[in-house]
């Protein structure tokens, strides 16, 4: 999808509570995206810590929904994404790179200015309704978290999900946030039909950790009660221990997963800690300011799970790195969802021979 804004782009302020950014931000400076020819004057660090900037929802008409994915190594072929960037500003998040499209700043910009595609749900109807068009499974959260917080006035996912539910399409979600529970009504007769799987990302159970790394999104305890919500409603559910930081998350993989095993989560899976283009100093900048004396041993680990290097974006690595230890972490992975009874992430495969397409026309969301 083209990442440019649009004249019909509109904006409205969410206002909130005022926070100290290190508290309410996971990053606290605006860095340039990498296709900027000019920068940013960085505020006085002591001005910054005494302002907590707005989020700020800026509605766009997308042209296309559906994105096709053909890389190897991602177990999804067809994903939508309706909101680009997230206000659960998770320092670590592989998607931050991607507001630099947008001219925007993959720091502050990508937490605080969130697009939300407004005729998502029209965009949708109108492939499926295609005569061509062949179901699989289309996966979302892959990029952004579809059920972040502006998704509770907003609606775009809820819209989405009931013409999936009435055309009776599979899809996963993969997702921080409680709101998830708010669709169970719809969530719960699909997974009846084999056609929907959710999971929950739960990168460490440190309360105090995960309030520096993911400042917005729900805390670990409650995202277990979100598995054990799910769990009990009957929709088929599982842990996503990602990213696994080296030497700040990786000791809590197994704590983690038995947790969530208890919680009814049936499967699992983990992927190493990324750092693509303008990630890479953000995350850096983090370490030092919230876990100074282990900065250097998490980019030193890092280093030995990358050939070397900070990142590695080739395929069949970037996700679990490699060496020594790359291996120690897939084999603990592989030998706690053994002792705890959770699957991997080859689950059963989604229905897709109940597909209908939808009959007649949706109006316009907004």
């Amino acid at each position: 999808m083209p990442f440019g804004a649009t004249r019909e782009t509109r904006a409205i302020r969410i206002a909130l509570a005022a926070r100290a950014p290190g508290k309410a931000r996971g990053a606290t400076e605006n860095p340039p995206g990498r296709f900027e020819h000019w920068r940013r004057a960085q505020e006085p660090e002591a001005h910054r810590e005494q302002s907590a900037p707005p989020t700020e929802i800026r509605f766009e008409r997308a042209r296309t929904i559906v994105c096709s994915n053909d890389s190897p190594d991602i177990p999804f072929r067809r994903s939508v994404n309706p909101y680009r960037g997230c206000e659960h500003g998770c320092i670590y998040c592989y998607a931050r790179p991607s507001h630099a499209y947008l001219g925007l700043s993959p720091g502050l910009d990508f937490e605080t200015k969130i697009y939300a595609k407004a005729n998502a749900a029209e965009l949708l109807r109108r492939e499926l309704a295609r005569p061509d068009y062949r179901p699989e499974p289309i996966a979302f959260g892959t990029n952004t978290d579809c059920y972040q917080p502006a998704e509770r006035r907003l609606r775009i996912m809820r819209a989405i999900l009931e013409l999936l539910a009435a055309c009776r399409h599979p899809l996963t979600i993969t997702t921080k946030s409680a709101l998830v529970e708010r669709d169970l009504d719809l969530l719960a007769p699909m997974a009846r039909a084999a056609l929907v799987r959710v999971y929950v990302s739960v990168p460490t159970l440190d309360e105090r950790l995960a309030r520096r790394l993911e400042p917005r999104a729900p805390s670990p305890a409650r995202r277990i009660q979100t598995l054990a919500a799910l769990a009990a409603a009957g929709v088929p559910c599982g842990v996503m221990v990602a990213p696994v930081v080296p030497a700040l998350t990786d000791a809590g993989i197994e704590n983690v997963l038995e947790t969530a095993a208890r919680a009814g989560a049936r499967t699992a899976g983990w992927v190493l800690l990324r750092l693509p283009w303008e990630l890479r100093p953000l995350f850096e900048a983090w370490l030092e300011r919230h876990v100074p004396l282990r900065a250097s041993h998490v980019l030193s680990l890092l280093r030995a799970l990358r050939a070397g290097q900070v990142n590695d974006p080739r395929f069949g690595t970037r996700m679990t790195g490699e060496g020594p230890y790359a291996e120690l972490l897939a084999r603990r992975f592989a030998l706690a969802c053994r002792r705890f009874g959770l699957a991997g992430r080859d689950a059963p495969p989604l229905e897709t021979r109940l597909f209908r397409p939808p009959a007649g026309a949706q109006g316009e969301l907004f």
